[in-house]
């Protein structure tokens, strides 16, 4: 019927431009407006009692005098705007904050942010004590401000308050990806201790000098800007064992079920997995944050944002129905599992059974390849 009904509209439309003027002439539906402006005309400004105070009245979208008085006629083709000119270009690094955090976002993937935020501390005269690309993190040894290079001591020297000039600091810088996909995040920790002390403080939750985490950030900044116009290098350690990744691996339960275990936390699991879903062109009908499901739907497409069936698609009835789409649904559930400080992906049928193996891995599996 909906077939029937786009095919007898396609066809009154076609019948009606061969003889009629109402739709595409001067005075029809779809005629041209372009120079509708030309015939506007200016009306008398408002009045107002002469005992209201009120401040004065401006029109909001005055008519130009000359084109209210134009005595021109025919057609008039309105000029094309002109593209506006870029004002500079957006940099690959971004300084982020949120309350009193503060962390650097990079447009570029770990591996790529690596060697460029170890080679901004070597070059500054810290030494790196312990670095580990398998997990994005770095740590520098005990220093004085005065043990680091010249020019970076002096720029540290005058912006951090609250650490005396001799004492020791040291500083630690974690890499993650980003929540966007292909980006990146780097978060440094600072710490520091007495000059000559040999206690070894730890790392504590957050930077006991918060002046020299930001005066670090901004230095590291600027530093990475400025290898972004000179070119960058790949860390291919990073790029093996960290980005694409020996934290993602898929295996089986005690019972035999397929499940996917992901070293990150919740919340990054959580946005990884949905891009990953929508990469793999997999619909997500709904999805619950709080229970750590998606529930997806193997018989649709992913569903793209704005997207709209064309005209002759919605004349022709060429999208299945309410009803032709829940007849063919493969409707399942893939519900996110805190598990210590790994995040474990299953495949469910409903929140009592488990779907077969056979679907479950190739769902786990088609996350796991468009997971980055």
């Amino acid at each position: 019927m909906k077939r029937l009904a786009g095919l007898s509209a396609l066809a009154l439309i076609i019948s009606s431009t061969s003889g009629c003027g109402w739709l595409w002439g001067q005075d029809g539906y779809f005629r041209d407006r372009g120079s509708d402006y030309l015939e506007s005309r200016q009306t008398a400004p408002m009045q107002l009692p002469p005992n209201v105070d009120a401040k004065r009245l401006d029109p909001l979208l005055p008519v130009p005098m000359n084109v209210a008085a134009s005595r021109a006629e025919g057609e008039f083709e309105v000029p094309r705007p002109q593209a506006l000119q870029a004002k500079g270009e957006v940099s690959d690094y971004s300084l982020q904050k949120s309350g009193d955090s503060r962390w650097v976002v990079a447009q570029r993937v770990p591996a790529e942010v690596w060697p460029v935020a170890r080679q901004f501390f070597e070059d500054g005269g810290f030494r790196i004590a312990d670095e580990r690309p398998q997990t994005g993190e770095f740590s520098t040894d005990w220093q004085r401000l005065d043990q680091l290079s010249g020019p970076l001591a002096r720029r540290l020297g005058s912006r951090v308050s609250g650490v005396e000039p001799d004492s020791e600091i040291r500083a630690r810088v974690r890499i993650e990806p980003g929540v966007q996909r292909n980006t990146s995040e780097i978060f440094v920790l600072t710490t520091s201790r007495p000059a000559g002390s040999t206690a070894d403080t730890g790392w504590p939750s957050r930077s006991d000098s918060p002046s020299l985490e930001a005066a670090l950030l901004d230095e590291m900044l600027a530093s990475m800007a400025r290898s972004a116009e000179q070119g960058g290098s790949v860390s291919l350690l990073a790029a093996r064992d960290f980005d694409a990744p020996s934290r993602v691996t898929l295996s089986e339960d005690g019972n035999g079920n397929p499940m996917l275990s992901l070293g990150a936390d919740f919340d990054r699991s959580w946005s990884s997995v949905g891009r990953a879903l929508e990469t793999a062109d997999v619909r997500v009908d709904d999805l619950n944050r709080s229970l750590g499901v998606y529930y997806i739907n193997l018989a649709e497409g992913a569903v793209k944002k704005d997207e709209k069936p064309g005209f002759f698609a919605s004349l022709w009835g060429s999208d299945p129905s309410e009803e032709e789409i829940e007849a063919r649904a493969e409707r399942y559930q893939v519900r996110l599992t805190r598990v210590g400080e790994s995040v474990q992906v299953t495949v469910e049928k409903d929140i009592n059974t488990v779907a077969p193996a056979d679907v479950a891995r190739r769902v786990l599996t088609l996350i796991q390849e468009n997971l980055g």
